[in-house]
């Protein structure tokens, strides 16, 4: 049975709604804030001048060469750093996927290495801040368009972002175009395709240098919205470089001078020069902070320094790049006087990589780019996991902070509904940021959670732990629950103990904690729960995927649920844990027809009582959307795209007793609210379930 600080998580969550941050509701009454989620590909946490890069430049060694980001630096200073933020997984597909819909890699359909494969139809950033009133773009790399690979259809893209709640796309849609950074000379991987929206633009992006062209249409694309619009509509940008990833190519030329709306990258829309560095010599360019550089190779002060190798020189040019090219953005924003009421989000999608398409090798060691932290790109230790999160905005950040206390990429889609004045969709895992981000309301707990596989091992740099040299990966998992870290690699089985790490004081996880007396209780309940936050995907089949979900302990159970109303006009079901209740109660079975009239969306919460051990298969019919989660899982999403009437159904393996069970459902005008939710199982034909089956406690 899970211990009572599971049990306690879940009576929170009940009673969480008199704490719920009111910004959601003032946010109704303001001019809603435009919002840039700036996503780079592999920068690594400690790529940062910042979070990193800093420090190493200050100890003056000779032989820790450094990189300098002084405009993202100076976003830093004017917004907030969050230092234990978490990428959803250690590489980019099923960390975009999750970025993307707001869901825990427990959850998502896109896992592990399914590149192309569609993203969900299912509530995004594009179509959840679509419905808020945004225009909405996708600018840069895609990959989860949908592909003849995982789609029965062939290669018909059924995932393009304009699918997907993007009003505006341009960029690379397949995975493997953005692994060139120019797509009409393909310098080191072909050729490649470029498309605004669903048409091919390739042609005449000669010279276009990825990271600058992304950049270029972005800006162009805002100043639409603001100069062209009568309605003052805000905007949502999703910006998603393909840069510095392993191609390390370089820019043509200097980063334009200035930056904003009259310097810095302009779009030109003339064929073979669209963009006002489209000229020069392809790949050639290497800041002149880095181009005549040396350092101390040997550790040896007596002889000579020698130069940095090319490969270095190249990716500290286009992390650079990176930082002008955010700085011209955040120019841009001031030039346009709507920088006030623009959220400026950057992040990366997972830690650095050690690839290089180049012959010379790269090696994520020289810079340490995965910062005071071991491993890398597809590690779930915290350098292939922490990444580096700052966000800007003038009227409601308070500038110049640092923010310790752990979350998620997936915490972004519910945060940026809060700033559009609504509270997020039902199948969101993520939590509002902006309470700690703003410093109003009270800030709940992120789920910190991650599952990959991977073969291959982590790099055997010596400034990593001996412990977490050369490991060999495979099935992983991580949870963090408070300083602590649990971490398995190689997983055989549900039963494999899970390593425990202070992270706060051991950043290299040196020190295992898991064979101290009092980690006992800790190792039992993680075990558990990482079975009950999830639900099993077939196409990435896990070795606990089959193993029961624990029950939890009551005391004193009565029969029924307890029920809560709520006025909430979000376009959505919505995930109204947080809110405060109009209308309460408590009632035998989730009967929506005798609570009708309280409110506008219901919430039906307590336990199920599983009589024996096994496969249950719950079934529901219902009037309009309705959402049902066993534990943290999500086992009946009948939300987004619902058709009124038909079954929807999800299996869970579950141990005899009792499991937290929430039933969301809201109402639809003018129709006869109905809830037919049934169940099936090694000793119960498919059948309503019963009263009998339903208990709160006190």
């Amino acid at each position: 049975m899970v211990h009572s600080r599971v049990t306690l998580r879940f009576l929170t969550l009940l009673l969480f709604g008199m704490g719920y941050s009111s910004f959601a509701q003032e946010a109704k009454l303001i001019k809603k804030p435009n919002i840039i989620y700036i996503l780079t590909d592999d920068l690594g946490y400690g790529d940062i001048g910042a979070f990193f890069q800093n420090q190493r430049k200050e100890t003056n060694d000779r032989s820790e060469p450094y990189v300098l980001t002084p405009q993202l630096d100076k976003m830093a200073s004017e917004g907030v750093m969050l230092t234990n933020h978490y990428t959803a997984a250690p590489v980019c597909a099923p960390s975009r996927s999750s970025v993307l819909l707001g869901v825990s890699q427990g959850h998502a359909n896109v896992r592990d290495g399914q590149f192309d494969k569609a993203l969900a139809d299912n509530h995004t950033l594009g179509n959840v801040l679509q419905k808020a009133g945004y225009k909405t773009a996708a600018i840069g790399k895609w990959g989860l368009q949908g592909s003849n690979r995982w789609s029965e259809n062939g290669d018909s893209w059924p995932a393009h972002p304009n699918n997907r709640g993007f009003d505006y796309y341009y960029g690379y849609i397949r995975h493997r175009d953005g692994h060139e950074h120019y797509p009409v000379e393909g310098v080191y991987r072909g050729k490649k395709e470029v498309y605004e929206n669903k048409n091919e633009v390739s042609k005449g992006l000669d010279k276009c240098y990825t990271g600058d062209l992304w950049t270029a249409v972005a800006k162009k694309w805002i100043v639409e919205q603001v100069k062209g619009k009568e309605n003052e509509q805000p905007f949502f940008m999703y910006l998603a470089f393909d840069t510095p990833h392993a191609v390390l190519e370089l820019p043509t030329q200097a980063y334009p001078q200035g930056g904003g709306l009259h310097g810095g990258l302009q779009w030109l829309g003339k064929p073979g020069n669209m963009i006002n560095t489209a000229s020069g010599k392809v790949d050639s360019y290497i800041h002149p902070d880095y181009a005549n550089v040396t350092y101390d190779h040997d550790k040896n002060p007596s002889t000579p320094e020698v130069a940095w190798p090319d490969v270095y020189k190249r990716y500290a040019t286009s992390t650079r790049r990176i930082d002008s090219e955010v700085g011209d953005l955040l120019q841009l924003l001031k030039d346009l006087n709507i920088d006030e009421n623009t959220l400026v989000v950057f992040n990366s999608d997972n830690g650095p990589s050690m690839e290089s398409y180049l012959e010379e090798e790269y090696a994520a060691d020289f810079f340490n780019s995965f910062g005071p932290f071991d491993g890398i790109k597809r590690d779930v230790l915290e350098g292939g996991e922490r990444t580096p999160l700052i966000a800007r905005w003038p009227t409601k950040i308070p500038a110049d902070r640092v923010i310790k206390s752990p979350s998620i990429a997936y915490d972004w889609l519910p945060t940026f509904t809060e700033a559009a004045g609504h509270t997020a969709p039902v199948n969101s895992d993520g939590v509002s940021l902006l309470p700690i981000l703003t410093g109003n309301g009270k800030q709940q707990e992120s789920l910190i959670y991650v599952e990959y596989n991977q073969s291959g091992k982590t790099p055997e740099y010596e400034e990593f732990a001996p412990n977490n040299r050369g490991r060999v990966r495979k099935q992983m998992q991580m949870m963090r629950e408070g300083d602590i870290v649990g971490l398995r690699y190689n997983i055989q089985s549900a039963d494999d103990d899970f390593e425990f790490y202070n992270i706060v004081e051991d950043t290299h996880q040196t020190l295992n904690l898991a064979t101290l007396p009092n980690m006992e209780a800790l190792q039992v309940q993680m075990k558990e729960r990482v079975l009950q936050v999830r639900m099993p995907d077939t196409n990435a089949a896990r070795p606990y995927d089959n193993v029961a979900v624990p029950a939890v302990s009551l005391h004193n159970p009565n029969s029924g649920l307890n029920w809560n109303a709520f006025k909430n006009n979000a376009p959505w079901l919505p995930k109204v844990d947080g809110l405060t209740p109009v209308a309460s109660g408590k009632i035998g079975t989730p009967n929506v027809a005798q609570v009708k009239e309280k409110g506008d969306v219901f919430l039906f919460e307590g336990f199920i009582q599983i009589p024996t051990e096994g496969s249950y298969t719950f079934s529901l019919k219902s009037s309009n959307s309705t959402f049902v989660r066993i534990h943290e899982a999500s086992v009946i999403d009948a939300d987004y795209g619902y058709e009124t009437g038909s079954e929807k159904k999800g299996t869970m393996n579950l141990k005899a007793g009792y499991h937290p069970i929430r039933i969301y459902y809201k109402k639809k005008p003018g129709a006869t609210p109905k809830l037919d939710l049934q169940w099936s199982g090694p000793t119960i034909e498919k059948s309503t379930i019963p009263e009998s089956a339903f208990f709160v406690v006190n």
